[in-house]
């Protein structure tokens, strides 16, 4: 059986990511996404590039939750992020700190992987301090 249409392309780039092979596709205007991609979502251009990922990327805003949908459950509380990783951004969930609004700032430093969540396995983008502040 195959995977579900709204999975094609994302397992397998959850799998290069967890590698630490992560990518972003990239047309020829530099526009960035991530799978599944067939065109980009900027200008529509078809001829989409595997770039690999910045091995850090920055903190572009954050949150911290409190009161979570039943896939979360046990994870609360927990920092949702999003960074930007040069062509891309990613949203994931920060790991390695205290889950307070002041354990993480704008512009932090991040690394990406892929980590399960508590409360059911499932994977997971997750974000971790990264060294050289």
């Amino acid at each position: 059986m195959s995977a579900p249409t709204s999975n094609a392309g994302h397992d397998e780039w959850l799998d290069a990511l967890a590698d630490g092979d992560g990518y972003a596709l990239v047309c020829p205007d530099g526009h960035g996404s991530l799978p599944p991609r067939r065109v980009c979502p900027e200008c529509g251009a078809t001829a989409l590039a595997e770039e690999p990922l910045a091995e850090t990327g920055r903190v572009e805003t954050y949150n911290v939750v409190h009161v979570a949908g039943p896939q979360f459950a046990d994870d609360v509380p927990y920092v949702n992020a999003v960074a930007d990783f040069g062509p891309v951004r990613l949203a994931g969930v920060l790991r390695g700190v205290e889950p307070a609004l002041d354990a993480v700032s704008v512009g932090d430093r991040v690394a990406a992987g892929v980590e399960e969540r508590a409360t059911d396995g499932e994977r997971l983008v997750a974000f971790r301090p990264a060294g050289g502040e």
